[in-house]
């Protein structure tokens, strides 16, 4: 459904016929048609060329332009208006399972630190907006199995909660799970609440967030800890063309003993409206990592993206 399909109903009925026969006696004929074309389409920053132009070339018609914009704009405020209300009223009524988007990737990767090697990738994210909340739901398991012998198998799965407290300002709740032999653990559990502020909204957009956490490590030898921590992240944003986006996400778990700090940088270009390809590069750096396991793992994916 396009920008202005809901006011394009409204406003192709507001033509010229619609005003006054006196008031625009003045306009030539080829202006009123030219207008009416312009109204029709719903597009106010169309309508304000046309009816600048229809003041150059008719300046003594400056009244009836008035007029006629005057009008335009009250009846695109009306349907905006309409359109909102009905919008507002759908998510409102929304069941659990309507009105999520989201996103599948699967593509390969090619990793070193841990593991030296190449393999499969693959992920889901979806997410839905509410009045006041927001859902977000996210999974990701890289794997390879090479002559017999797994060489990285990695999993994580989150859900966060936001509660919309302005327009910009949320509190967030935040649970992940992650499974990485070769970084040492069997399991690892954390859970996050806090404070989240969307910096940018317009153009580049960044969202920050940070809170306390807890996490929980099982190892991979035997073993658990449970630590107090601290979370913050940030998540930034920028279309740099019509088919090609920049995405820069970072997140810090500080605790004492290890802490954990990740970095993932990407590209992505369109090639459809739903399909585009994405190259990452992620960095993960566990400050004190269980034995045998390096500090810092990398991993460099390609992968395609079907958007829904």
């Amino acid at each position: 459904m396009t920008k202005f399909s809901h006011l394009t109903a409204g406003l192709a009925a507001l033509t010229l016929a619609s005003f006054p026969s006196a008031a625009l006696a003045q306009l030539p004929e080829p202006v009123r048609a030219m207008i009416d074309a312009a109204i029709a389409t719903g597009d106010e920053a169309k309508v304000r060329t046309v009816i600048d132009i229809a003041r150059t070339t008719n300046p003594d018609d400056g009244a009836q332009l008035d007029q006629l914009l005057a009008g335009f704009e009250i009846q695109l405020a009306a349907n905006q208006a309409e359109e909102a209300a009905a919008m507002e009223a759908e998510i409102r009524s929304a069941g659990i399972l309507e009105n999520w988007t989201g996103q599948g990737e699967l593509g390969a990767f090619r990793s070193s630190g841990n593991a030296d090697n190449t393999g499969i990738s693959a992920s889901l994210a979806l997410s839905k907006d509410g009045i006041n909340w927001r859902h977000k739901l996210a999974g990701r398991a890289d794997y390879q199995r090479s002559e017999g012998v797994t060489t990285r198998e990695q999993y994580l799965a989150s859900y966060e909660l936001n509660y919309k407290i302005t327009d910009r300002l949320f509190a967030y709740a935040l649970g992940q799970y992650e499974r990485d032999s070769f970084q040492g653990f069997s399991a690892r559990y954390s859970g996050s609440g806090g404070l989240g502020y969307d910096v940018l909204t317009d153009g580049p957009t960044l969202s920050v967030k940070a809170g306390p956490a807890w996490r929980r490590t099982e190892l991979v030898g035997g073993g658990t800890t449970s630590n107090i921590a601290g979370l913050a992240a940030a998540d930034f944003d920028w279309a740099i063309s019509d088919n090609l986006t920049f995405t820069q996400d970072a997140t810090a778990l500080v605790q004492s003993g290890s802490s954990t700090f990740v970095s993932d940088t990407g590209l992505q270009a369109s090639i459809s409206d739903a399909v585009s390809v994405r190259l990452s590069y992620t960095v993960e750096h566990d400050t004190d990592p269980p034995a045998r396991a390096v500090e810092t793992d990398t991993l460099s994916r390609i992968t395609v993206i079907y958007g829904f």
